[in-house]
């Protein structure tokens, strides 16, 4: 029988909790399949409620006993959760619940990862360790004691400072009141690598990355990484951190990426375990990365965070900010900006052109787990970007200040955010205020006027319907902008341009002869660019641009326009395009991580929903066809240049994962990539055997698979890397990616009866299918066998993982760009995955949305 739909839940019915919780006790005795929980929860009533009703969450508990006041009390099982009656006064709830880890197959709560017990509570996962009110705007302290067998359990931590310890178990004290999402537990048999770290108030803190026995040598950069952060956000921020320690935890097998929960935040293994030997400079590049991140979280997530689910972008896109501000800083403010965008376009902006588009502060969810989305992440750090651009580099930075200082210790609201920056700016922001409403990319159109000696650019703004919301208002877009004569040269610095309404005009006097322009410079607004201009100016904005991301972008369009004739007409690769890319690579001044960076060229799902959006249906082959004939005349066109440009990006000396080494390597072999396509792999094989670090055998395994010589190469690197769990991932990755489309299908499906791959497990079922889904030719191919064999496995896994399973349904989301014979193929599938008897609530709502398109 089909489970009762899923409760919508909207903004608008917020109402706070009947009650505050003034301190939290509880002690876990740890069992594999019979832990006991005991909560003794001290309450009062809260003078702010309207409800005053006693509900507290809770599934998948046995409750064994529950006490008001020392006194037994009857309770009410509700949806949810239970009820109790208890005074309109304070009182002490006491409760004993029992709780399977080992059976917690969906990873959210108390569950159990190769013999290790974890915790995964954002965003309602604590509701499955105790009966509580889940909710992030109820915050507390929390004292923690953790009792288990001390010779299968020696590593017993929680959040906070540790306190008394002995034989068998280990107490906890977070003195810092947070929302239950923050909870954290992890015991198990664990070894540290241990540091310290001085505050700049000169507070000495406790610093420790735990790991299995085996993965010590994984954890220097890691932790090197956590220095890195905790200076930088004193230094840029203020932010000092607060407690006497700060752990964190690898665990194998975790839904997301890591968990910033107070102190003890828990990592993805893949997120925070690396060396040379196993991990790519963008493995090095991105644990970096997401260290930051939930560090930074400490402050914009913790001691403040948000009241209520809606606001999930509060945290979440402030964070993933200051972390993109943090990798500028480390390596390369340029590619980290291009990275950023390349990611926005794949990710988010199909996403807010779809069925499943949203604004970043949703209305309304079935789900929470399913709004963890670019559109909240990337985008909502977009919007703050724009803030920033807005109101100037010193306001944003005394916006933060108050920020901190107002609300430190509260759960708040976008609307406190906006109204921190009207009181510090006496800017009024209400119009700013619709990025968090309004759903959709808008689309900046712009035309050229010259004049006299004046120049003039004319913006114009619209943006599509999306689901629930036909009519939208125009935003407040700051589009950044620069002049260049003729000759290359800057005449107008970059200045903001602050688009407001549907259409306006913006002069530039003083000009003797017709100015180039350079607009969105940065990216300044996450928005689509239609600027009616031919080759010529592009391949002048390639060469001169004085903005590096414009630069790029010139050279990304030259290539989009290029692929596009091919595809739509059979032309011929643009000569335009190779000469001024073979310009630009020959110039050694440019970083090489930049110059790998033009190497690329647009992703083919890009191309489809370009033609999508042209009005032509996308064919996937010929995109695919277009876009290996554009890689083959790249080869072809820069053959004098490439074997230099590879020798010269030779890194010398001992492995480093920085930004300099780590460009030249970017650089080498993205040249490799092509110049396998020159001398059949002689040179990949080479680098392959030579190899003494991850990201050079890898990169010259996918060349060789990528010329068919690849087979002995793929044997020996499994050989080689059998018992590293991460690099296992890399190797079932590969062989999709490097597969021809009419063989992607097939390989994944026999890839998925290998010993090794645990569909349990989120990192090995996304090597696999992740990247199936990923593969746009393969994943599309006409005989559909790439929809039948996701669907058929996240069937399979919904009933143990539906969190994963409905965050990989959104590989459907842009079906409606294809033929109809596609369409039909993909809405069986959709349609058989919605028609499962107990279909969890998580993929219920994915698929629902995806249908309705």
């Amino acid at each position: 029988m089909k489970d009762a739909a899923p409760q919508t839940i909207y903004l608008k019915d917020y109402t706070p909790f009947g009650f505050i919780v003034d301190s939290v006790a509880l002690t876990f005795r740890l069992h594999p399949t019979a832990t006991r929980v005991l909560s003794t929860i001290r309450f009062r009533p809260n003078p702010d409620a309207t409800d005053n009703r006693f509900f507290l969450h809770g599934e998948q508990l046995t409750l064994i006993s529950a006490k008001v006041d020392g006194t037994v009390v009857t309770t009410r099982p509700v949806a949810g959760g239970i009820e109790a009656d208890v005074p309109n006064a304070p009182f002490t709830w006491e409760a004993e619940v029992e709780i399977n880890p080992q059976a917690n197959t969906a990873l959210e709560g108390l569950y159990m990862s190769n013999g290790m017990y974890c915790t995964q509570c954002e965003a309602e996962g604590f509701r499955k360790i105790t009966y509580y009110p889940d909710r992030p705007d109820v915050m507390s302290t929390f004292d923690v004691r953790i009792e288990a067998d001390g010779d299968n359990t020696p590593v017993m931590l929680s959040n906070g400072n540790g306190a008394e310890s002995g034989a068998g178990f280990a107490n906890w004290t977070d003195p810092w009141p947070k929302p239950a999402y923050l909870f954290a537990l992890v015991a198990g048999d664990l070894i540290a690598h241990e540091d310290s770290f001085t505050t700049m108030s000169g507070k000495p803190v406790k610093l420790a990355i735990w790991v299995r026995p085996g993965d010590e040598h994984k954890c220097a950069f890691g932790m090197e990484a956590l220095k890195k952060s905790m200076t930088w956000d004193e230094e840029v921020y203020g932010r000092e951190y607060d407690l006497d320690e700060f752990n964190i935890v690898a665990v194998d097998d975790f839904n997301m990426g890591a968990m910033e929960n107070k102190g003890l935040n828990i990592f993805n293994s893949s997120c925070v375990l690396a060396s040379p030997e196993t991990a790519t400079d963008g493995n090095f590049e991105r644990i970096e990365a997401i260290i930051a991140h939930e560090y930074f979280h400490n402050w914009t997530g913790n001691r403040i965070t948000c009241r209520d689910w809606f606001q999930l972008c509060l945290k979440e896109g402030l964070t993933v900010f200051r972390d993109a501000q943090f990798t500028a800083d480390m390596r390369s403010e340029p590619v980290k900006r291009i990275d950023d965008v390349i990611a926005l376009r794949a990710r988010q902006f199909p996403e807010d052109q779809g069925p499943l588009s949203h604004p970043v502060r949703p209305e309304s969810f079935q789900e929470i787990n399913n709004f963890y989305t670019a559109t909240v992440y990337e985008k909502g750090a977009e919007v703050i970007g724009m803030l920033k651009t807005l109101v100037g580099d010193e306001a944003y930075g005394k916006a933060l200040d108050l920020y901190f200082d107002r609300h430190d210790g509260q759960a708040c609201t976008i609307e406190d955010w906006i109204q921190v920056f009207e009181d510090s700016t006496g800017r009024d922001l209400s119009q700013f205020k619709l990025w968090y409403s309004q759903s959709g990319t808008p689309e900046v159109t712009v035309r050229e006027d010259y004049e006299g000696d004046t120049f003039t650019l004319h913006l114009s703004q619209k943006s599509a319907p999306t689901p629930g919301q036909d009519q939208k208002a125009p935003q407040v877009i700051p589009v950044a902008v620069g002049l260049l004569n003729d000759n290359g040269d800057e005449v107008l610095p970059t200045q903001v341009l602050e688009l407001t309404e549907k259409e306006q005009s913006f002069t530039f006097p003083g000009h003797a002869t017709r100015p180039i322009p350079s607009v969105l410079r940065g990216f300044s607004a996450p928005v689509t660019l239609t600027h009616d201009i031919d080759n010529d100016r592009r391949a002048f904005l390639l060469a001169h641009d004085t903005d590096a991301f414009n630069r790029w972008e010139a050279g990304r369009d030259l290539a989009r326009d290029s692929l596009l004739k091919a595809i739509l007409q059979g032309d011929a690769p643009s000569a335009a395009y190779l000469d001024g890319l073979k310009a630009l690579l020959r110039d050694d001044s440019l970083d090489p991580a930049y110059r790998a960076l033009m190497l690329g060229q647009p992703s083919q799902s890009e191309l489809a929903a370009t033609l999508h959006k042209m009005g032509e249906t996308p064919d996937p082959a010929a995109i695919h066809a277009a876009s290996e004939a554009l890689r083959e005349a790249k080869a072809q066109s820069f053959a004098d240049l490439l074997p230099a440009l590879y020798a010269a990006n030779q890194v010398e000396g001992p492995y480093r994962p920085d930004a300099g080494p780590a460009g030249q390597r970017s650089l080498a072999n993205a040249a490799l990539s092509l110049l396998t396509r020159l001398d059949g792999g002689e040179t990949a094989a080479k680098q392959y055997d030579a190899a003494d670090n991850m990201t050079l055998q890898l990169s010259a395994l996918g060349a060789l698979l990528d010329a068919g010589k690849g087979e002995d190469a793929l044997s020996a690197f499994y050989d080689q890397w059998q018992y590293d769990r991460l690099v296992i991932d890399k190797w079932f990755s590969m062989q999709i990616m490097q597969t021809k489309p009419e063989n992607v299908a097939t390989t994944a499906q026999a890839l998925t009866q290998h010993a090794d791959f645990d569909w349990k497990n989120p990192n090995r079922f996304r090597a696999v299918m992740g990247v199936l889904a990923m593969h746009h030719a393969g994943f599309h191919f006409e005989d559909g066998a790439g929809y039948t064999l996701l669907a058929d496995w996240l069937i399979k896994l919904d009933p143990v993982n539906p969190q994963t399973t409905a965050r990989m349904c959104s590989a459907f989301q842009t079906w409606k760009r294809y033929d109809e014979t596609r369409q039909g193929k993909i809405r069986t599938e959709l349609e058989r995955i919605a028609g499962q008897d107990g279909l969890s609530r998580d993929t219920t709502e994915m698929v629902t949305r995806i249908l309705n398109a």
